[in-house]
């Protein structure tokens, strides 16, 4: 079994050769630039050659990671954003699991950082990921056509319903945000591409079903996902996950743009 790893950036330079470093036991690397106009590709170019490099320009999230898909050749796949580290350990058991998974895909647990402050608990609910998709075979994944969070179609070889492996031992390191400032712009930012998102579909949903939401989504992350044991961060980031879809709905509705 051969393995590609995919990085997708826009304007990385702070951060791509940290991420790019950890990604040598991979068979291949592939990175997309979308409309970098930094030094993101001279950077990627000291760790892959030019013919693994796709440059291009996409306005939605889905189609250009659909596109990274496409350019990797090995039979597995391990996704990764420029602010993740693949930590030798998770490496290692990557290496030893498609040796010998029948499944068509794999989650891997993250651990994410505010700053250097690791933040284990509360994560979800469209803020944030305590485990994502990440390793999966070649044609089995694919990406909606959405600005944030896209949608995931799964298919198995021969055409078959995916099947799903065992979630990854070790933990991928996720560099989310900075500090508190960073995760509001963060909310900001996502909640923006969300209502641009929801425009596109004709169906924003109403206001009362997303003040329901507020307070759903902020449990969720608070009480059943155990934010509550990060004291003011895991409050932080309940009340970030519980206003992401009233913003975006207030957004959608009320603004053109």
């Amino acid at each position: 079994m051969t393995l590609s790893a995919l990085v997708v950036v826009h304007n990385e330079e702070a951060r791509l050769a940290a991420c790019l470093e950890k990604l040598g036991f991979a068979d291949e690397l592939v990175v997309v630039l979308d409309k970098c106009t930094d030094a993101s590709r001279e950077i990627a170019l000291g760790f892959t050659d030019a013919a693994r490099l796709v440059e291009g320009s996409w306005d939605l999230e889905g189609p250009r990671r659909n596109t990274g898909i496409a350019a990797c050749t090995g039979d597995w796949i391990i996704e990764v954003d420029a602010d993740e580290h693949v930590p030798p350990a998770l490496a290692a058991e990557i290496a030893r699991v498609i040796a010998v998974s029948a499944a068509d895909y794999h989650e891997i647990l993250v651990d994410n950082y505010i700053g250097a402050k690791l933040v284990r608990w509360g994560w979800g609910a469209s803020f944030g990921k305590a485990a994502y998709p990440g390793l999966f075979r070649k044609g089995a994944k694919s990406w909606g056509p959405q600005r944030v969070h896209p949608s995931l179609a799964w298919t198995g070889r021969g055409g078959a319903k995916a099947v799903k492996g065992a979630m990854l031992v070790n933990r991928l390191d996720h560099y989310v945000d900075t500090n508190i400032s960073d995760m509001i712009r963060r909310l900001d930012r996502y909640s923006t591409l969300r209502a641009a998102d929801l425009r596109d579909s004709g169906e924003i949903g109403s206001l009362a079903n997303n003040i329901r939401r507020l307070f759903s989504r902020f449990f969720k992350c608070y009480v059943r996902r155990k934010g509550y044991r990060e004291g003011g961060w895991g409050l932080l980031i309940a009340l970030c996950a519980g206003l992401f879809p009233l913003l975006s709905y207030l957004k959608a509705s009320l603004e053109r743009e």
